[in-house]
């Protein structure tokens, strides 16, 4: 099977590359070569914050034997500017265009977290602000989550539903909405859909009226499970969407008709604080019905602690499998085929 060239979204590497990167990535659990990537760089740049995508990448490349450096623009430098055209004569002191081929220059592979700006949705759908700053690299590239894709997350999530046994035909995943004081973006529950129709689930997204997903979300997942068997439909009816579910994984993302009205998305969400998950929200699901999110989670806003501390949480292990998945993307993308396994 061909190596592939980036990791940009799960979709582009196909069901085989999918498969063959969770091969690697369970096999990483129990056996893995502490010097497998000795002296290979991974660059990070992270125009947005992180926790969980910063650290993981680290404890990554240190168990193969890699290095890793962490750009930020609120840690490293004065400011980086990102808008073409502009005099540069602000606070910024470097523009993007130099920034990224130096950066890159230094390293083996590059991961770029560049998330949504969340003033136009057609532009954001296009993934454009992530696909320029790509262009200017000419090492393989990382997509350390982008405004619609965050295929990091998809790939740990799908070892996660593999290891808890979901079902994959036949298996039923709720993809919802729930409250969140700020506006997020459309690409972790875009993406949560998609993999799971890759999967070949049976996918419904719940969400109140105003908070669809954009058409490009939902043809393409659509697409996908009429391809692998499964299906998606979307609803805002909880306890038809509920029942007998053998997943809830939830996440905020703001409104697609007061997309970039900021004042219109926070009134609009503001009168739906009840979209809390509490255990109230499992009475119509399947009995081992697990709980996911790819946190960050707000508890007592987003779900309660009664949720969250309960054996039907699984958001340690979405966070442990991103190490391990990505374990194995970073080997497909550096690995020689002179290097021992």
């Amino acid at each position: 099977m061909s190596r592939i060239k980036r990791f940009y979204e799960l979709g582009e590497l196909g069901h085989n590359k999918v498969e063959d990167l969770l091969k690697k990535a369970k096999s990483s659990e129990t056996s893995f070569n502490p010097r497998r990537l000795e002296g290979k760089v991974l660059a990070t740049l992270f125009l947005n914050p992180s926790l969980r995508t910063l650290t993981s990448f680290q404890a990554s490349m240190a168990r193969v034997g890699g290095s890793t450096f962490v750009v930020s623009p609120e840690m490293s430098i004065h400011g980086l500017e990102t808008m073409d055209g502009i005099v540069m004569d602000g606070r910024a002191a470097e523009h993007i265009r130099e920034a990224v081929p130096a950066i890159a220059s230094y390293a083996d592979v590059i991961g770029i977290r560049a998330l949504a700006k969340g003033f136009n949705l057609a532009h954001d759908v296009s993934d454009a602000d992530f696909i320029e700053i790509q262009s200017l690299c000419d090492i393989p590239v990382i997509n350390m989550e982008s405004a619609i894709h965050h295929p990091c997350q998809s790939l740990a999530d799908w070892k996660s539903l593999d290891d808890m046994s979901i079902p994959r035909k036949g298996g039923k995943i709720v993809v919802s909405w729930v409250y969140h004081p700020d506006p997020l973006s459309h690409s972790v529950p875009g993406d949560t859909i998609h993999m799971a129709a890759m999967r070949g689930m049976n996918v419904t997204l719940l969400r109140p009226s105003g908070f669809e997903l954009s058409n490009y979300i939902m043809d393409r997942a659509r697409e996908t499970a009429a391809l692998t068997g499964g299906s998606v439909v979307e609803t805002d009816d909880r306890d038809e969407a509920l029942k007998d579910a053998n997943v809830l994984y939830v996440r905020s993302w703001m409104s697609s008709e007061d997309y970039g009205k900021k004042l219109a998305d926070r009134n609009r969400r503001n009168e739906l604080r009840d979209w809390c998950v509490d255990h109230s929200w499992f009475k119509h699901t399947h009995d081992n019905c697990r709980f996911m999110h790819s946190l960050p989670v707000r508890r007592g806003v987003e779900v309660l602690d009664e949720v969250l501390d309960s054996r039907l949480s699984a958001v340690t292990l979405q966070a442990r499998n991103r190490m391990y998945t990505q374990m194995a993307v970073l080997d497909e993308l550096l690995r020689t085929d002179k290097q021992s396994s």
